[in-house]
């Protein structure tokens, strides 16, 4: 065969290819999640800063999957993984106390929405968390931190261990937060900035024994200097994020 030949088809071996991992980054079962309908129109107009297609992709997430996801919040993340996981998996939202001062309804009414049946509200304690069926995924997006604070409590390693426990083997953990500068101290920063050094969580996750699996710099922002609240005007829904997966050996 002409080297001309040779060349021309390794060229279009090498395009096909790179065609084919692109589209394997880009499974349509995502952009069905983003492009839901049903997702409300304030979380639509967060996307741009929240990258949810490049966060999905990042966390493997699967139709069928079983998805633990810690503090939801406002259920940004709770419909797009209720349909990336599709009526085959499962969303357990593991929410505050609905009583308590720090109660998030969004997950409620969220799985109280036929839209969303495959949506669990669980409480947070080790009761609720432990009786959960072995887990494939654990999400928890800019709340890490919360579990640091001084009013919380929180024995954060021996919850790390717990998340160990219940994910499967190979399972992954996905955490998404607000940088702080580096050495922060870890509850004083969370107190007064909502922030988290990410060398003292990814260095506190592995410590509980996960294995650190890989990081995104999909929400980076090197313009964030990480001395503000980031519930300051100057920097919120801009804030520079890391985001860390980890998997269980």
């Amino acid at each position: 065969m002409h080297l001309a030949t040779i060349a021309a088809l390794a060229l279009a071996a090498a395009l096909s290819l790179t065609g084919a991992v692109h589209a394997n980054k880009s499974p349509g079962f995502i952009a069905r999640a983003v492009g839901d309908p049903g997702r409300p129109a304030e979380d639509r107009a967060r996307d741009a800063a929240r990258k949810p297609a490049e966060m999905l992709r990042f966390s493997g997430v699967e139709p069928g999957d079983r998805v633990l996801e810690m503090i939801p919040g406002g259920g940004y993340f709770t419909r797009l993984l209720s349909k990336a996981v599709g009526p085959a998996g499962h969303v357990y939202a593991a929410a505050p106390d609905p009583k308590g001062s720090d109660a998030e309804p969004a997950a409620a009414r969220i799985a109280a929405d036929p839209a969303y049946a495959n949506v669990s509200v669980i409480g947070i304690t080790a009761a609720a968390l432990g009786a959960l069926p072995p887990i494939d995924l654990i999400w928890t997006s800019q709340n890490y931190h919360d579990l640091h604070l001084t009013r919380v409590h929180a024995d954060v390693p021996a919850l790390d261990r717990l998340w160990l426990k219940i994910l499967k083997p190979g399972g992954r953990l996905i955490v998404i937060d607000h940088v702080a500068s580096p050495g922060s101290p870890v509850t004083a920063t969370a107190d007064k900035l909502h922030r988290i050094d990410p060398a003292a969580a990814r260095n506190e996750i592995v410590g509980a024994g996960f294995v650190f699996d890989g990081q995104s710099e999909a929400l980076a922002n090197p313009a964030d200097p990480h001395t503000a609240n980031v519930f300051d005007p100057s920097i919120r829904g801009r804030t520079d994020q890391f985001a860390f997966r980890f998997r269980k050996p």
